[in-house]
């Protein structure tokens, strides 16, 4: 189901995809674990996570992009600073000395771009590899087989089950599982709907920020986790419970705290747009919209405003360097040493 863009994002994806499109995989191996048969608990560059969590790496994914595993804590800190203050040459478009918010904010969709980029290059893959017979469309059948097997199963066993109709016994999460993968694979299925998915729709099915239908269903999902009274809606309270369990020491209570915190600014700061202590499925929907350019040029800004030391609505270079660990989930030390030289 094709979903309108604004122009900055017609011309980010477009650009990235066309490359990719010309992109083989050097990987043909059948070989697949579980893992990448299903829908990943984790999506870079969107802001809370399947099951409703709130994505602590979101601001590195965003800053970072396809290289948001370059940086480590164990790195020569020269050479990752050298790496940062070239990040800060790109964003610094205008080569002023300095990155504004709209600066930042192209920046961050050009890093989501990224994001797409490697999902739909894996999508590829993934797909061939519950695809054997390679005629572009993947029935439910052929799909819970391979996940099947991924799960210990024998492919004739679970083949000939399939054939005479008879139940497989599975477990009861594996059988969970599959109801709750059969629902998304519905869902992924663009109308005429014939239970068949296409490359495209296969993509829709393990990453459903690429399609309206698939954000919108993923947004009904943590609703519905999350709802506690039935409204299908959310209050504060409801988004800021704490998961299930015991609190049993005080670093487990600091935990608790800092995720009551969290939630609650995420919630009357950025989520509850019209601040009506309630968000929407609407709400909620725009505000994990990747390619939101709105929600990207408010991104910037609360990345500006955490290591602007000097209040003027820019990020310069050496406070980029200051707040590394913000940025790029690595601490430099000794950030200042030579930067004027290195820059």
């Amino acid at each position: 189901m094709a979903r309108p863009r604004p122009p900055l994002c017609l011309w980010l994806l477009g650009g990235v995809l066309l490359l990719d499109a010309a992109a083989r995989p050097t990987n043909h191996s059948s070989a697949r674990d579980e893992n990448e048969l299903v829908p990943p608990d984790h999506l870079n560059g969107v802001k809370l996570e399947m099951d409703g969590h709130l994505n602590k790496d979101f601001h590195q994914e965003v800053f970072l992009g396809k290289d948001v595993d370059g940086f480590e804590e164990d790195a020569a800190p020269r050479r990752s600073r050298s790496k940062l203050v070239l990040i800060f040459s790109k964003v610094d478009v205008n080569a002023d000395g300095k990155v504004s918010a709209k600066e930042m904010q192209r920046w961050i969709m050009e890093k989501t771009a990224e994001h797409f980029q490697e999902a739909v290059r894996e999508n590829r893959m993934h797909f061939r590899a519950v695809d054997p017979d390679g005629d572009g469309r993947v029935s439910w059948d052929e799909y819970k087989v391979k996940f099947l097997v991924s799960k210990g199963h024998s492919e004739k066993e679970v083949a000939a089950a399939l054939q005479s109709k008879q139940g497989l016994q599975v477990d009861e999460e594996t059988q969970e599982a599959l109801e709750n993968l059969k629902d998304r694979w519905y869902q992924a299925d663009n109308p005429p709907a014939d239970l068949l998915l296409t490359e495209e729709e296969f993509l829709s099915f393990l990453h459903p920020e690429h399609s309206r239908g698939m954000l919108r269903f993923m947004v009904k999902e943590i609703i519905r986790d999350l709802d506690q009274d039935g409204d299908k809606r959310l209050s504060l309270p409801e988004f800021i419970s704490l998961p299930v369990g015991t609190v049993e020491n005080q670093q487990g209570q600091d935990m608790d705290d800092s995720w009551v915190r969290d939630r609650r600014k995420e919630f009357e700061d950025l989520i509850d747009s019209n601040h009506d202590g309630v968000v929407t499925s609407e709400e909620l929907e725009s505000y994990m919209d990747p390619l939101n350019e709105y929600n990207a040029l408010n991104e910037a800004k609360q990345m500006i405003a955490i290591a602007d030391e000097n209040q003027n609505q820019h990020l310069e270079l050496e406070e980029i360097l200051r707040y590394s660990e913000f940025f790029t989930g690595s601490k430099l030390m000794d950030y200042a040493r030579n930067v004027h030289e290195e820059f």
